[in-house]
């Protein structure tokens, strides 16, 4: 409570401030319920999804994590902490764990990392797919979550028999731009024949 106070009275200032937000939603500090950290949902809830899709005989597991899982001060690791760093959070690092724990079952996986999630339209933005959190450095890294659903199931008809992890997010169209939009299939396709996959040696200790 107290830092939703302190992020409303900024608000009248931050207004008359160029390229500043009226609220900075970074600044406010959240606490997960007993019992729903990411050690708990994130790792341990993914951990026992995983062990039972192997113990139904499923083939392919799509996980959708999140991009961003590189950087151990990332804000969405803040979030369940106090100001000294105290508490449960890292829900990113937990994340991470859960995918190396996916790639090392022996099931067939696909992992995608969306950046931030809005509810626009989808298949209006051309889909960029990369790994290692590479697209963190674009402007634009928001990604429709009706893209990141049909990139799920362009991944169980167009992966074959590969395993894959990636990023993606979408770029939109400066209305010069001729032709239509790729599909979240061709898209796929035209990834997975790059041969990329996500490096999971990479990451802080721990990861």
């Amino acid at each position: 409570k107290t830092s939703v106070i302190k992020a409303m009275m900024k608000i009248p200032m931050n207004i008359f401030t160029p390229k500043k937000k009226a609220i900075n939603f970074r600044d406010l500090q959240f606490k997960y319920k007993p019992g729903q950290y990411p050690e708990m949902v994130d790792y341990v809830g993914q951990k026992k999804q995983i062990d039972f899709a192997k113990k139904l005989g499923v083939k392919h597991v799509i996980l959708v994590s999140s991009m961003g899982v590189l950087d151990p001060n990332n804000f969405l690791n803040q979030i369940g902490k106090d100001k000294n760093g105290d508490g449960h959070g890292d829900i990113l690092i937990w994340k991470r764990k859960a995918e190396k724990y996916l790639c090392l079952s022996g099931l067939q996986y696909t992992i995608i990392h969306p950046g931030g999630l809005v509810d626009t339209e989808s298949s209006k933005m051309d889909l960029l797919l990369d790994v290692d959190d590479k697209l963190m450095a674009r402007e634009q890294k928001s990604i429709t979550r009706g893209d990141v659903a049909k990139l799920c199931i362009a991944a169980l008809t167009e992966s074959g028999d590969k395993s894959v992890s990636f990023d993606c997010c979408g770029n939109p169209r400066d209305g010069e731009e001729g032709g239509s939009v790729k599909s979240a299939e061709e898209s796929f396709r035209a990834f997975m024949s790059t041969g990329k996959t996500a490096d999971y040696t990479l990451g802080p200790k721990g990861m």
